[in-house]
């Protein structure tokens, strides 16, 4: 469920660091909510230097972020294929054009091989929601970003509501990126940005799913409630959240364990 963006802002790791602590994770005790770790196409070279060196006992889940454009993908894929007892490539994730036409769509699903999940970041704006579903209709997943750099990156309770009132209609899952540190809504103690919560999320997915309240769920600061809400979901409930909300960044791999198990999630 948490994909490995240490090597992206805010935490900004470095290359060794990053695959120290990505393997130290994902074998470790709590190894099976570890998802891929995500990488820039222009940093491959340097994840494939220092994965040499650290000689993994099976290869690397890899989510590929294309900062290259589409035509560096080819390049990128074939230097992965050239290292699989190294990196095993389960994503290629990439920011759609602002208008998301169907020609673009077109040439990530002939670039980008089938048994790998194609995702995509529609740009938020007047519009996007239709963006999002023309992604889902090529069989990609759209990306939702819940954060940055600035206060006006974090989109609002409302705009998070109306992407789910999307999301959960479509035949594919979604995942999100940035924002997302810590289990429960608040403010950022060092910005004083208010964000989301990825708790939050989950239980705002189940209830989108169930005609529920998306947007009090998003906006709940009560940590209680929302582990209350949480424990409360069904098995098949469960399981049709996780169809939905597939996974999120996060540059931090022992902060979300660290909030579940403060909880009793874990």
């Amino acid at each position: 469920m948490i994909d490995d963006a240490a090597l992206f802002p805010p935490g900004d790791a470095s290359v060794p660091e990053a695959v120290a602590s990505h393997l130290e994770a994902r074998d470790g005790t709590f190894g099976g909510l570890v998802g891929p770790m995500l990488c820039k196409a222009s940093r491959l070279a340097e994840l494939i230097t220092e994965l040499a060196k650290s000689k993994p006992a099976r290869p690397v889940e890899l989510s590929l972020v294309c900062d290259t454009g589409l035509g560096g993908v080819p390049k990128a894929l074939s230097i992965i294929e050239g290292r699989t007892e190294l990196l095993a490539l389960r994503m290629v994730e990439m920011p759609a054009p602002s208008d998301v036409d169907d020609v673009w769509l077109e040439r990530v699903s002939e670039f980008v091989p089938e048994d790998v999940v194609r995702v995509v970041e529609p740009r938020r704006g007047e519009g996007w929601l239709d963006g999002v579903k023309r992604v889902a209709d090529y069989g990609c997943w759209p990306k939702l970003r819940c954060g940055g750099q600035t206060a006006e990156s974090f989109p609002t309770v409302d705009v998070v509501a109306d992407f789910l009132a999307v999301a959960s209609t479509l035949e594919v899952p979604f995942k999100t990126t940035t924002g997302l540190h810590r289990a429960v809504r608040g403010a950022d103690p060092e910005t004083g940005f208010e964000q989301h919560g990825f708790l939050n999320l989950l239980v705002a997915t189940a209830k989108s799913l169930t005609g529920g309240d998306v947007r009090g769920a998003l906006a709940n600061t009560d940590e209680a409630a929302l582990t209350e809400q949480a424990e409360g979901l069904s098995q098949d409930a469960a399981n049709a959240v996780r169809d939905v909300f597939s996974s999120y960044g996060s540059c931090s791999l022992s902060t979300p364990v660290d909030d579940l198990e403060e909880l009793g999630l874990l």
